[in-house]
């Protein structure tokens, strides 16, 4: 297409209109549908729709609006949403906490100068500091959870003079070149190979973490850090055996090698407490946060770390810089998301929701064992595994056409994560549960086909 600067005046104009009003009518909701398919598949990737297709009884769907624990799609239509966008939407949908925050915050400042001191920004890195496990009280703001796991790699880098990271089979830690490393599904890695020193090891095996760090320490090729989820979203809602992480901490301090948690997906309350590491008293020498850590409305992430992996940092300040990171509107949502968290005590909320869910759906697995096979995790961070790949997808098409949002883990196709907003009612949890036993049931009756 060649350059027309005179139509994309004319359409962006167009377009603000449309954002302007509060309803449309039938004929531009319409238009709004059948632009976004269309400038989707000539300018965005034809191929999302096609996997739409596959999943959903209404791939042409264009979500419009949104709250609490729910979202609408441009014809009004109310979807549950039980993916809470994989994890973002923490304290919901445009919490009216977040929303006041971040337009009292544009109406002052939108984006900092880039050479003065920004007061959000210290007031959000002490905040992090109370909230966060033991001595991590310095933090660096990023814009998403993998620039997050990306900031955490160099101040490992920079604190032990070494080049060689540690991850776990099944891990998912972002797809930006270097933490892509780190995520071990070779779909997502061998197009963009050779990448950086990674070492891939059974998740949630001490013997190999030791084997690996010993081997590695006597080759002389040894290891800056162990980037480790304490519960693998991607890789199917696995959640770190007993003692694991201690023991991964103790053959870190042994083998001088820094303990990277990637809490981005379990982190900000989402397991039952404000991270999961809290369960087992362990503390990394960096954290990695992205998601909900905006209060799903502005995108943020942090590295998180001691002032062991600081100190080279410290030395010179610019070694790790960013444009938008930290500034003022994000760390505002994300002050606002620490205060809403604690207030309205959203980890014991997802704790007591997903204790309820976990119950109820084990009987579910009980009526359907030719479908459900189990569910797993901790807190509002879980995964219902199916008997096949693709039971799970007709279980996923079946709740989208009873207006249930779900969606499936990146690494592993047979599980469905359930990962709703922490405020969502008991109400809208019974109705997921009505919804889903009425698809298990229809999937039943195909279930020979789809083995």
């Amino acid at each position: 297409m060649a350059q027309d600067l005179e139509t994309a005046q004319a359409k962006s104009r167009e377009v603000l209109e449309l954002i302007g009003k509060k309803k449309l009518t039938q004929e531009e909701r319409d238009k709004v549908i059948a632009d976004s398919v269309r400038y989707w598949t000539d300018h965005v990737n034809a191929g999302f729709l096609k996997y739409r297709k596959s999943v959903s009884t209404d791939y042409t769907a264009v979500e419009w609006e949104d709250n609490g624990a729910v979202f609408r799609d441009i014809n009004g239509k109310e979807f549950i949403d039980m993916l809470g966008g994989y994890g973002v939407y923490n304290v919901g949908h445009r919490h009216p906490r977040v929303l006041k925050a971040v337009t009292e915050q544009l109406e002052r400042q939108a984006i900092h100068s880039q050479e003065l001191i920004d007061p959000l920004r210290t007031y959000l890195a002490y905040l992090v500091s109370l909230i966060t496990p033991g001595d991590l009280n310095y933090s660096f703001f990023s814009n998403s959870g993998t620039e997050s796991v990306e900031g955490c790699m160099k101040m490992a880098m920079l604190a032990t003079g070494r080049k060689h990271f540690v991850g776990t089979v099944g891990a998912f830690h972002g797809k930006t070149l270097g933490a892509l490393g780190g995520t071990s599904k070779a779909m997502f890695r061998e197009p963009f190979m050779p990448l950086l020193n990674w070492s891939h090891i059974p998740f949630g095996d001490i013997k190999a973490l030791e084997t690996t760090l010993s081997c590695a320490d006597f080759s002389g090729d040894r290891v800056a850090a162990f980037v480790v989820e304490p519960i693998q979203g991607e890789g199917g809602i696995n959640v770190a055996p007993p003692g694991y992480l201690a023991a991964a901490r103790e053959l870190c301090d042994k083998y001088g090698a820094m303990l990277v948690f990637d809490e981005v997906q379990s982190g900000m309350g989402r397991t039952g407490k404000m991270f999961y590491c809290d369960y087992e008293g362990v503390v990394p020498d960096l954290m990695a946060l992205g998601k909900a850590f905006g209060g799903g409305v502005m995108p943020i992430g942090a590295v998180v770390g001691n002032e062991k992996v600081w100190a080279k940092y410290v030395e010179n300040p610019f070694l790790h810089t960013t444009t938008f990171g930290g500034n003022p509107v994000a760390c505002a949502a994300a002050i606002a998301t620490i205060s809403i968290l604690l207030d309205e005590d959203l980890p014991k909320q997802a704790r007591e929701k997903g204790d309820y869910l976990i119950d109820k759906v084990t009987q579910l697995a009980k009526q359907f064992p030719d479908v459900l096979s189990k569910i797993r995790g901790v807190g509002l961070m879980l995964g219902m595994e199916f008997t096949g790949n693709d039971t799970g997808y007709a279980v996923a098409k079946e709740l989208f056409s009873r207006n249930i949002l779900i969606s499936g883990t990146y690494i592993n196709s047979r599980v469905l994560r359930v990962e709703p907003p922490l405020v969502i009612s008991y109400e809208q949890i019974d109705m997921f549960l009505k919804a889903l036993e009425e698809s298990l049931a229809a999937v039943s009756k195909l279930a020979p086909a789809l083995k």
